[in-house]
């Protein structure tokens, strides 16, 4: 069965590589035109609207050369999933969880970062024949995904009835159409999504054991870092002016989030250096609330400063800018030491309350001449830093000084010389 298995990985692969390669010439060709569609969310990722192009037109930069960069970087990054997914074959595929993941990040590889590749023969194929395929790709991603939630890490339904919430995901896809009762399409999305954050928290918390988690947290880490980035990758562009400049970064910005997605998830499928997720999620926190603080004051400041010194001296934009920074530099370090107290103290509970208590111990440490006193205060902080399901502390005897063994030495010689 698994020699079977791995059979059909290799064709699919080998499929899913030659659409790959195929598609990067029509694709090329695609972001080279303008589209025209009445909503710019309709185009493909990366083609450009009538107030981009004219944003790129005024830096001076060419449409056939933007098209060459993105359908580079595209590839570039698609590259990612394939080697990941190649990786894990070779590393996991004796697992059913590993060749399943490297199937799964291959079928997406295939179609190129965030499906950008999908697609791309519209001109060449027979409508029913392209219809037909391009549903049997997407739904085999979207299908993947759900059994990919549904039983990660592991492989396996637990609970068992799990499986029926995979069946609400095969429903959700060909139920694709807009229903003419809006209640009952809600209602499949809500247990589609609904009944999956059910699962993977119930089986966070009552089926992992320390290395699952650390994969969840993996995963996890990924996904929301991914999805932050696709928001700020398809929000702000309604939120920018359409002929901005910046309008350019915002595809890029979408590929870069399904790069760390696959990133995270090769990762955690690898078990890679899993601990170190905790200071990564760590750092994180205290990073992005800081810099979305200093942000918030830094804009605060500015805006006061200039309304407080206009009519004052003339000059009171840049006075405020540079006050403004000043005053960033002067908190950063207490405002960073401040929120990386609160995040360890909401977060990581555990971690803050040891820090503490083994300071407190090594102050005791050099102050403490009582053995029996040092004994209790040495297994109260072990069991209250690691708590241990049993503590206990064996001292060794004191062992006679170096000149009483040798005095024994030489009496027991002595001793040995008189006897008869």
């Amino acid at each position: 069965m698994l020699s079977l298995a791995r059979g059909v990985w290799m064709v699919l692969a080998v499929l899913l590589l030659a659409n790959f390669v195929a598609s990067i010439p029509p694709y090329y060709q695609i972001l080279r035109t303008v589209c025209t569609l009445p909503d710019p969310s309709n185009c493909p990722t990366g083609q450009l609207t009538p107030d981009t192009a004219a944003a790129l037109a005024h830096l001076h930069l060419s449409l056939s050369g933007y098209a060459a960069s993105f359908v580079t970087l595209d590839v570039v990054l698609s590259l990612l999933p394939w080697g990941i997914g190649l990786l894990i074959y070779w590393r996991k595929s004796a697992e059913r969880m590993g060749l399943f993941v490297s199937l799964l990040l291959v079928l997406f590889a295939g179609t190129g970062i965030a499906n950008s590749l999908l697609g791309v023969w519209a001109g060449t194929l027979s409508p029913p024949l392209l219809s037909t395929l391009f549903n049997l790709i997407s739904g085999a991603e979207w299908i993947g995904l759900g059994a990919f939630l549904l039983t990660f890490p592991t492989g396996r339904f637990v609970p068992r009835w799990s499986w029926l919430v995979l069946s609400f995901w095969i429903i959700s896809f060909v139920w694709s159409t807009p229903s003419p009762i809006p209640f009952l399409q809600g209602t499949v999305s809500l247990l589609v999504f609904g009944g999956t954050l059910f699962i993977m928290v119930y089986r966070y918390v009552r089926v992992f054991d320390a290395t699952g988690r650390q994969q969840a947290k993996w995963f996890v880490y990924a996904a929301v870092v991914s999805l932050i980035l696709l928001f700020l990758g398809t929000g702000l562009p309604g939120v920018v002016p359409a002929d901005s400049p910046s309008q350019l970064l915002f595809p890029t910005i979408i590929l870069f989030s399904s790069a760390l997605f696959y990133l995270g998830l090769g990762l955690a499928i690898l078990r890679f250096r899993l601990w170190d997720i905790d200071a990564i999620i760590n750092r994180t926190l205290v990073y992005g609330s800081l810099t979305a603080l200093l942000t918030a004051v830094y804009v605060g400041l500015v805006i006061g400063l200039q309304a407080l010194l206009r009519g004052i001296i003339r000059q009171d934009n840049s006075v405020a800018i540079v006050l403004s920074t000043m005053a960033i530099v002067a908190i950063f370090l207490p405002l960073r030491s401040r929120i990386q107290t609160i995040i360890d103290r909401r977060f990581y509970r555990r971690k803050y309350d040891a820090v503490k208590t083994l300071a407190a111990f090594s102050t005791t440490l050099r102050q403490e001449v009582d053995l029996d006193q040092l004994r209790e205060q040495l297994q109260a902080v072990v069991q209250e830093t690691m708590q241990p399901s049993h503590v206990s502390l064996w001292l060794r005897p004191p062992e006679p000084s170096r000149k009483r063994q040798t005095w024994l030495l030489a009496r027991i010689d002595e001793e040995e010389r008189v006897e008869p």
